[in-house]
């Protein structure tokens, strides 16, 4: 069994959505002054390697605490596309038909976390196109990964494939990073979130398994 941690490590200066507040951790006890270190945090719920909830953008969408915790395991197919590709189009998914039908979660792996903690990541990073979206949300899947800080365009104002993905009830799942050793396109995927009250987001530590 190989287990890949798909997950940015969290600090002071992980990269945050325009417009958001940068993350604080700072030291609450030191093993100098209280004999024990514990560190206290203050972010933005969809800090680094997070998921989204439907009730990100939905009224009457679902919290991520209310929904069953196999919402966040499962099966998941790893779609490797060029990061030259802004718009990824139904034609690259339809070559993996058969493969999405058996999944749960379908990943794309484009390398744009190259440029994770650089002006770049905010960049023309690749996104389904409208047709794609469409596409994928016909098979029976729980969640939609990316590499991306988000599943729209950096100048989106009207968020469709965050709309179009919520109403279908899944999860997206955004800033993944893949390592370079991660051959394997299938495998488990797990991303379990913070159990916090009306959670609208929560990173997550993201585990690829191939047994």
């Amino acid at each position: 069994m190989k287990l890949y941690d798909l997950t940015h490590r969290l600090n002071n200066e992980s990269p945050v959505y325009p417009g958001i507040s940068s993350p604080q951790f700072t030291a609450a006890a030191t093993i100098e002054k209280n004999g024990y270190r514990e560190t206290h945090f203050r972010f933005h719920s969809h800090l680094g390697t997070h998921i989204d909830a439907p009730a990100h953008m939905l009224k009457d969408g679902l919290f991520l605490n209310e929904m069953n915790v196999d919402s966040f395991l499962g099966q998941a197919l790893i779609i490797s596309v060029s990061s030259d590709v802004q718009f990824i189009g139904k034609d690259i998914l339809v070559n993996y038909k058969k493969s999405i039908s058996k999944t749960d979660f379908v990943l794309f792996k484009t390398g744009w976390s190259r440029y994770w903690g650089k002006e770049e990541y905010f960049g023309r990073f690749p996104v389904l196109n409208s047709e794609a979206t469409e596409y994928l949300l016909s098979f029976k899947l729980k969640g939609i990964g990316f590499d991306v800080i988000s599943v729209d365009p950096m100048e989106s104002n009207d968020y469709k494939n965050h709309y179009s993905i919520f109403e279908k009830g899944l999860i997206i799942i955004e800033n993944l990073v893949f390592p370079e050793s991660l051959k394997e396109a299938t495998g488990e995927f797990s991303c379990f979130p913070l159990k916090y009250e009306k959670a609208d987001g929560s990173p997550v530590r993201a585990i690829f398994r191939v047994d």
